[in-house]
């Protein structure tokens, strides 16, 4: 054989690898809903060439770090303000590369059947970062339990509380742990998807939700900021979008209940 036809060979075999290795992917979730979704989606990109391994964290910092140190591709448990949040603190260089579920935000109690009922001095679990926790602090100034300062927005804390009638105390957790402490509490902001894969309680039980039209908090996919347009990635994001199987298992997560979520790629 001549030499010219062992290098195209060679490039031919090294280009088989590397398409290989492109249709390889390692994506980061938290459970319930956003993992239990791509994880149904990854089984449908197998059919369609794409290795997928799904990896599954507890809490909502070492994904990112994981995802800018290289050893995920993609990950998703992250709405657009939280992503703008950590990029700001850490120096990420991580963007959006689709849009997923817009997940509710409800106000729960197990001991109490209305927020009126609440009592002075009551304990509410809230997130535990800086934008989740703003996050709770405009449904309970909506719902007319606080006062928070002018213009603070979904980056408030506790620290912006002005007016606090109740004497409300508040105990700040991880977000994904806040379903289990609700018991512990006396109201809690809650994720109903946590909260169905936890079969702790009613997820259609709230005292209150958060608009959910609200499209700033749809949970993204992100990537690394160079891969955002990388093929591979897109068409995982496609098939995660346009999947019957999908579709159905989000309803699940969200107890068929309408009120909890919103496919936000269709709202574009």
């Amino acid at each position: 054989m001549k030499f010219s036809h062992l290098v195209f060979l060679s490039l031919t075999v090294l280009s088989l690898q590397a398409a290989q290795a492109a249709d390889k992917l390692r994506i980061g979730v938290v459970p319930g809903a956003y993992g239990d979704s791509v994880a149904v989606a990854a089984k449908e990109a197998k059919r369609q060439g794409i290795d997928v391994q799904v990896v599954e964290f507890t809490d909502w910092t070492t994904p990112n770090v994981a995802l800018d140190a290289g050893d995920l591709d993609l990950n998703y448990f992250q709405h657009q303000p939280f992503l703008d949040n950590a990029i700001q603190k850490n120096g990420y260089k991580l963007a959006s590369a689709g849009t997923g579920i817009l997940s509710n935000v409800g106000l729960y109690s197990l001991k109490y059947k209305s927020l009126t009922a609440l009592p002075q001095g009551a304990k509410v679990g809230i997130a535990n970062d800086p934008v989740n926790q703003g996050r709770a602090l405009l449904l309970l100034q909506n719902v007319g339990l606080i006062k928070l300062k002018p213009k603070v927005g979904y980056l408030g804390s506790i620290d912006d509380i002005i007016d606090n009638p109740r004497k409300l105390s508040f105990v700040e957790v991880e977000g994904p742990q806040l379903v289990r402490i609700t018991p512990d509490v006396d109201l809690a902001q809650g994720y109903p998807h946590f909260i169905v894969a936890a079969k702790a309680f009613d997820p259609s039980s709230g005292l209150a939700y958060s608009g959910i039209e609200d499209a700033r908090f749809a949970i993204q996919f992100v990537t690394r900021a160079n891969r955002v347009n990388d093929p591979v990635v897109q068409k995982f994001i496609q098939i995660y979008q346009n999947s019957a199987a999908v579709r159905a298992d989000i309803g699940r997560a969200f107890n068929h209940d309408s009120r909890l979520y919103t496919l936000a790629w269709l709202k574009k």
